[in-house]
C-alpha cells in the first residue's frame, strides 16, 4: 500500500496490541490535549497506566461485539492509522477512526438508542446525570436523521457515521485524520453510497468539512441539561452530513 517505508497506512484495526496503542492515542486527543470534560469523565484514570488498560479493554469489548449487516459487512469499523516506530522499526498506530453503520431497518445496520446506562452506571449521581443529558443532546439530531433515513424509502434506509476521530497528537499536522475520514468515506460508497454524519468539535469539523461533510445550519449542537449543570464545561460540537 505505501510507496515509502515511512508513509502513513490507513487499514483495519487487526488485533487487541492495535487497540491498547490506539487507547494511547484517544487519550492524548481528547483528554490532555482537548480536556474534553465529558470524555474524561467517562473514562476515569485516563492518565494512568491502570486506567489506560481498563479503557483499553472496554474498547477492545466493543471491537470484538460487531454486528454485520445483511450483507456480511461488520456494522462498526475500527481504522487504524500507522507508521514506524523509531524505536523497534514496527509500525505503530497513531490514530484510529471509528465508523458506524446505522439503521432501524433490520439488516442495515446497528439501531442506535444512545442508551448509556452500562457505561455511566459506575459513575456517582450527579457525574451520571450530567453525563446522561449530555449525551442525549449530542444524539439528539443523530438519532432524529437516522429515524428520518430509515423511514424515507432510501436505498439502503442507513448512514455511515464516523463515531470517533483520534490522532495522538505527536503525530498531527501531517494529514492522518483526513486520511482516517477519507478511508471511510471511500467504505461508505461501497455501501451503496451512503450518507456520512458525525458530530464534529473544534478541533475535527473544519477537516470534515474539507473533506465535503456540511452543517445543517443551525450552528453548534444546544446542550440541554438541568440548571445545576450550566457551570460545567461543554466542549462545543456541530452535527454535519455529507447529503447537504
Amino acid at each position: 500500500m505505501a510507496a515509502t517505508q515511512d508513509q502513513v497506512i490507513i487499514s483495519p484495526v487487526e488485533n487487541e496490541k492495535d487497540l491498547v496503542q490506539a487507547n494511547h492515542c484517544v487519550a492524548e486527543a481528547f483528554g490532555r490535549q482537548a480536556q474534553d470534560a465529558v470524555w474524561m469523565l467517562m473514562n476515569p484514570g485516563w492518565d494512568s497506566e491502570a486506567g489506560q488498560a481498563l479503557n483499553a479493554q472496554n474498547m477492545i469489548k466493543r471491537w470484538k461485539s460487531t454486528t454485520t449487516n445483511k450483507d456480511g459487512k461488520p456494522n462498526t469499523v475500527f481504522l487504524k492509522a500507522t507508521l514506524p516506530d523509531p524505536a523497534t522499526g514496527e509500525r505503530r498506530v497513531v490514530g484510529l477512526a471509528i465508523w458506524v453503520q446505522l439503521s432501524y431497518v433490520d439488516g442495515y445496520g446497528d439501531p442506535f438508542t444512545g442508551d448509556m446506562a452500562e457505561a455511566l452506571s459506575s459513575l456517582d449521581d450527579a457525574d451520571r446525570r450530567f453525563a446522561d443529558q449530555m449525551f442525549r443532546s449530542l444524539w439528539k439530531r443523530r438519532i432524529e436523521y437516522i429515524k428520518e433515513v430509515s423511514e424515507s424509502g432510501r436505498k439502503p434506509p442507513a448512514l455511515f457515521v464516523l463515531d470517533m476521530c483520534a490522532v495522538d497528537p505527536a503525530f498531527q499536522r501531517r494529514g492522518i485524520a483526513g486520511k482516517l475520514v477519507q478511508a471511510g468515506l471511500e467504505e461508505a460508497k461501497t455501501r451503496g453510497n451512503l450518507e456520512c454524519t458525525t458530530e464534529g468539535s473544534v478541533m475535527g469539523r473544519e477537516v470534515y468539512r474539507r473533506l465535503g461533510f456540511k452543517d445543517e445550519g443551525v450552528g453548534d449542537i444546544q446542550w440541554e441539561v438541568d440548571a445545576e449543570f450550566e457551570k460545567r464545561d461543554k466542549p462545543p460540537n456541530v452535527f454535519l452530513r455529507t447529503g447537504l
